[in-house]
């Protein structure tokens, strides 16, 4: 099996993924809309939504256009054929999330009507939709890193290690728009969130998605461009930028032992388990009588482990014949299935860590917060241990194996555990859908079982996204290191001297400082954006409650366009900052402090990046859900004193979760991205 057909059967296995992404539109589009107000009041989602998705990439392309120049004109070598590759990552990026944005704003009204014959109609909408988000983002992914290597290797006649080295502008490319698409999605679902639960829920105690209340319309269009499009950008440039590092790293120590079967053999195990994920999907359902959706949705996402597992040992066996490497990508199927274990227990209403928080509501807000924080802090001692052991076993296995290198295994035990993106991002997207159709139940005042069957889908969406949370970090962790290494390698091969990072060298600690600080000043400014685009969300409620007479009393209407303008505008403003913190803190710290700043800054970022982004994701989820354990009638039930507490941890852990958090896994592969891209040139024209 030779790089053209490895390459070529990877694009076209994505390919496949593509084709049926589009046959699960067709087949969603064919589902009932449901009543004339439902539909009014889908389109106003759809109207938002789409509307800031359009201004954020027209905004982005102008930003997008000046790095391709620069990259151009300003790489020694090759500068355009990476400023092309960095073009088609952004373009396949923003493509994987406008389409899962469209499909999900169509897939919202349709869930709540199907949700009227029952809750297993309901999640199959909901959750195949879901799932062309996941197959969008896994083949476009697959399809750009394998289509444009092959075009390196093949049409432009490049080495191996020219072609591989290539690739980094694709990634940089998805890293960019992943970064931009997540702060700004998270900024714009939570400030429309916080707003619409302080005066709603707190002041007026009135339910959530009321549509009296002038923010629940940007509400929903805000789950849809930061849980759809913003984790699909984010995953999808996880699973970009993990496979060619990779590729990256198996050119520069591999070549020797076994040619470039070790820099196609990821591509091999994409190409297999994207096929598997379809298979997948089919298997989430829920039998006549059953309402364990959780049950359901897991046993997808196991049938697509158990498949790819299969699938990896035929494909390792004959590509390298080795049953350690094979071992490996057990490992990575391993650790998915024991992250998500540890973050549903941190952040599911089951599990005491929730019930401990909902408790502490009993004696107000102060106390919620106080034990929230704890459990977000106790979160990170499972996760690191788990990605540590992942680690361990897959360097040790990688280094017992015939290709001798344990660096190749963490890269390839990365590889296999995002082999199951597909349906994690399935599940992840189906999480707004199912809160869309609840809120457009509540709205249109659909039957009473419609909203029952939504609000238990929804439940589950919590869940599945915080889940998905946990995936990503794990995930960014492990392909973190992987660059790291890659980076490594990168200066080796520009200088021909091995780079050494030395603690004792200041250098070094002058950018572990640096990287350290980094994640919470990003976090600082992205957690002050939402608190001033909330503030300006809360005072345009109040006005309206004030100003419009009758809509507390359902005579007069909200004007949900003010709310929905508000949150638009502070979001592509507030994204910039912390943008340019990211993409320009790896160039500075280089160029003033050479290779080994620029070491430290990563090593630095990582660290601190991963702690951050696992205490606030899991502190934010498990507030969530212990508000909606007192919602089932604990501790006093909806509009007790322990309620609104609940209610005030809740808005304080939205950004937590759903901004700041999740960012910062786009904050440490763009840092780490760029600084394997600038690794030549820093090699030539740093200060120190």
């Amino acid at each position: 099996m030779d790089f053209l057909e490895v390459s070529v059967l990877a694009a076209l296995a994505s390919v496949v993924a593509l084709i049926w992404a589009v046959y699960l539109i067709m087949n969603m589009l064919k589902k009932n809309s449901g009543s004339p107000k439902m539909i009014e009041i889908a389109a106003s989602i759809q109207e938002g939504a789409m509307a800031y998705l359009n201004r954020q990439y027209k905004t982005l392309a102008i930003f997008a256009i000046l790095v391709f120049l620069v990259l151009g004109f300003g790489l020694p070598t090759n500068g355009f054929l990476v400023a092309m590759g960095f073009a088609a990552g952004a373009i396949f990026s923003a493509l994987a999330g406008y389409i899962g944005m469209n499909v999900s704003v169509r897939a919202n009204v349709r869930t709540a009507e199907a949700a009227k014959k029952g809750l297993n109609a309901a999640l199959q909408i909901a959750f195949k939709s879901g799932a062309v988000t996941g197959l969008s983002v896994v083949g476009l992914a697959l399809l750009g890193v394998s289509g444009f290597y092959w075009i390196f290797r093949h049409a432009f006649g490049f080495d191996v290690t020219t072609a591989t080295g290539l690739l980094i502008g694709f990634a940089f490319g998805a890293s960019l728009i992943s970064l931009f698409a997540r702060v700004g999605g998270g900024i714009y679902t939570k400030a429309a969130d916080v707003g619409a639960d302080i005066v709603g829920k707190v002041e007026k105690g009135i339910p959530e998605d009321d549509p009296r209340n002038p923010a629940v319309i940007a509400d929903n269009v805000g789950d849809n461009v930061g849980d759809c499009a913003g984790m699909g950008a984010d995953l999808f440039e996880t699973y970009a930028v993990t496979l060619i590092a990779a590729m990256i790293l198996a050119s520069s120590t591999l070549m020797e032992k076994i040619g470039e079967l070790g820099v196609t053999y990821p591509l091999a195990l994409g190409a297999v388990a994207v096929l598997a994920s379809i298979v997948g999907i089919y298997f989430v359902n829920l039998k006549k009588g059953k309402k364990n959706i959780m049950a359901a949705l897991y046993r997808g996402t196991m049938v697509t482990g158990a498949i790819s597992a299969v699938g990896f040992y035929f494909v390792t066996m004959y590509m390298l014949n080795d049953v350690k490497i094979f071992c490996i990508t057990l490992v990575g199927l391993v650790l998915t299935l024991l992250i998500t274990v540890a973050t549903e227990y941190f952040t599911a209403k089951d599990y005491a860590p929730v019930r401990i928080i909902a408790e502490a509501s009993v004696t107000g807000a102060g106390t919620n917060v106080i034990n929230g924080i704890a459990m977000g802090l106790f979160s990170t001692m499972p996760m690191v241990i788990l990605i540590v052991l992942a680690m361990v076993a897959a360097y040790f296995l990688g280094d017992a194996s015939t290709l001798g290198s344990g660096v190749y295994g963490i890269a390839i035990a990365a590889v296999s555990m995002l082999s199951t993106t597909g349906m994690v991002i399935a599940m992840d997207s189906y999480g707004p859908i199912t809160d869309n159709a609840g809120g457009i139940a509540e709205m249109a005042k659909l039957p009473e079982d419609v909203r029952v069957h939504t609000d238990a889908l929804d439940a589950v969406g919590n869940t599945t996204k915080a889940v998905t949370k946990g995936y990503a970090i794990a995930s960014a962790a492990l392909a973190a290191l992987v660059l790291f290494q890659a980076y490594g390698e990168a200066l080796f091969a520009s200088s021909g001297t091995r780079f050494v990072f030395d603690l004792t060298d200041y250098r070094v600690m002058i950018g572990l400082f640096i990287g350290g600080m980094l994640p919470f000043l990003f976090g600082g400014f992205l957690m002050r954006a939402v608190g001033k685009a909330g503030f300006s969300v809360v005072e345009e409620v109040r006005r309206q409650f004030k100003e419009i007479k009758g809509i507390m009393e359902g005579t007069a209407k909200p004007d949900y366009g003010a709310c929905v303008d508000i949150v638009t505008k502070a979001a592509l403003k507030e994204m910039i900052i912390p943008g340019l913190l990211a993409v320009l803190s790896p160039i500075l710290v280089g160029f003033l402090f050479g290779p080994m700043g620029l070491g430290g800054l990563l090593g630095g970022v990582i660290v601190t990046g991963l702690l951050q982004a696992i205490n606030m994701s899991n502190a934010g989820g498990a507030w969530d859900n212990a508000k909606k354990y007192i919602e089932d009638g604990n501790f006093g039930g909806k509009g007790s004193d322990a309620h609104k507490a609940a209610v005030v941890g809740d808005t304080v852990g939205d950004p937590y979760k759903d901004t700041a958090g999740p960012a910062l896994n786009a904050l440490i592969k763009v840092i780490n991205t760029i600084a394997l891209l600038l690794a030549p040139v820093i090699v030539m024209y740093s200060l120190m």
